[in-house]
């Protein structure tokens, strides 16, 4: 069973989930509207009739306060509810990180070691498929598998990897592989990306992630990463995926260097790639984690420390607003957010709040401090809260069940957690 299906489906949520969200919820009553511009008005009526709006349009509604900015979440909830009905989603997943040795140098990342540091790791495939198999056996219906960009890797590498662990656990979804390293495979290979994907994808690859994205600008990738994935190779190999019947995820990561221009110049590639290929699934807001990578203790001055609460609010929404009957999938990002946020952007243009992860290096190793793991239960209660029925989904959206939550079930976490459950 497809999503779309559920599109109708109302929310059945307890009385109780609906008052506990309201202790979250901070929208103003529709009768602001008298507040609210006209040209902001006319840009919102316009997304209502599914209109397409253009990169002006977007910058005039990340430039919206107060009144006019709770206007902007109000509609993306409406649209949302009119593109996906009352559903919220979740996938039950693990993130395999294969290695933290990368050379790349990206000046936003703390993930990355050199081959002699004593953190320094590097996975076998062998010890990549335990993980999946013990995946499996909790529950996940998808491993996620991104590393560094290892000296010491090859194209076989990732063709061995995918081998490995369709061999041990043949049903499992594969999402794997960001373009940064479909790139380097290609590199090392000495293969197109069209070719090194559809031996990847023979193999057992289901979906890729749409990650390194960053912003796709080049002087903004300058900052972040000396342009080593320049936009238009990322652009590049998220095509070749696409051509081959690979889907992939899309994503930005904002509140560094960037402003609103680019925010909206990203949203709109992103949407005349999806017009051209139909291969995303969905799209994910990454906020900036800065505690500890060298792009912002090096120049406090010149960089944010992250996007606000306000930017995080705005950018679900306007994507939603943006990106309406092209990728209709946003999620919302606990691990970057925290749940209690993430959750209200359930109700600003997101439906969906990603997976449960299991183990998450990443945005832990650059300071985040969210927890590594989650459990269904914690998802459905987080869904619930929202006003919105809950649903796992598979990585491609669909239904995989509706979920009960079972009372006084309690489950061991792989690694130590914090308190992740964002409604009490």
């Amino acid at each position: 069973m497809n999503l779309s299906s559920l599109t109708s489906t109302k929310a059945t949520s307890s009385n109780a989930a609906s008052e506990n969200f309201s202790s979250l919820d901070t929208r103003h009553s529709t009768q602001c509207n008298e507040l609210v511009s006209a040209p902001v008005q006319a840009i919102l009526e316009k997304t209502l009739l599914g209109e397409e709006l253009n990169v002006e349009d977007a910058c005039v509604l990340f430039a919206t306060q107060g009144a006019e900015a709770q206007a902007v979440l109000d509609t993306a909830d409406k649209v949302r509810e009119k593109r996906v009905g009352d559903t919220g989603t979740f996938v039950i997943t693990r993130n395999i990180n294969f290695t933290n040795v990368c050379y790349m140098g990206c000046r936003f990342c703390n993930f990355a070691k050199e081959k002699g540091d004593a953190e320094a790791e590097f996975l076998t495939v062998e010890q990549v498929a335990d993980k999946a198999e013990e995946a499996w056996a909790r529950g996940a219906t998808e491993v996620c598998i991104q590393g560094g960009l290892h000296p010491d890797i090859g194209a076989d590498y990732y063709r061995e990897l995918i081998i490995a662990v369709k061999k041990r656990v043949p049903e499992i979804h594969i999402h794997a592989f960001s373009p940064f390293e479909i790139w380097y495979g290609c590199k090392k290979g000495r293969l197109e990306p069209e070719v090194f994907l559809t031996e990847l994808k023979a193999l057992g690859l289901g979906s890729m992630p749409g990650t390194a994205a960053e912003i796709l600008d080049t002087e903004v990738r300058k900052q972040l990463t000396k342009n080593k994935l320049t936009t238009e190779e990322w652009v590049r190999i998220i095509k070749a995926a696409h051509s081959v019947g690979v889907p992939t995820t899309s994503t930005i990561m904002y509140g560094h260097v960037d402003q609103p221009i680019h925010w909206a110049n990203h949203l709109a590639l992103l949407r005349d790639i999806q017009k051209e290929t139909g291969g995303f699934t969905e799209f994910v807001p990454l906020g900036f984690i800065h505690y500890e990578t060298r792009l912002y203790n090096d120049n406090p001055d010149k960089v944010r420390p992250g996007p606000t609460q306000d930017e995080h609010f705005k950018m679900h929404a306007i994507a939603r607003l943006m990106l309406q009957g092209h990728i209709d999938n946003i999620q919302a990002s606990w691990v970057k957010m925290g749940p209690e946020v993430a959750t209200r952007m359930l109700r600003s243009g997101a439906n969906d709040l990603g997976g449960t992860l299991m183990n998450e290096s990443i945005s832990r190793a650059a300071g985040a401090t969210h927890g590594q793991e989650v459990f269904p239960e914690d998802m459905v209660a987080n869904i619930q809260a929202a006003g919105l029925n809950a649903v796992q989904r598979s990585t491609k959206y669909e239904v995989v069940r509706t979920y009960v939550v079972e009372e006084n079930s309690e489950k061991t976490p792989l690694t130590d957690r914090i308190a992740i459950r964002g409604v009490a």
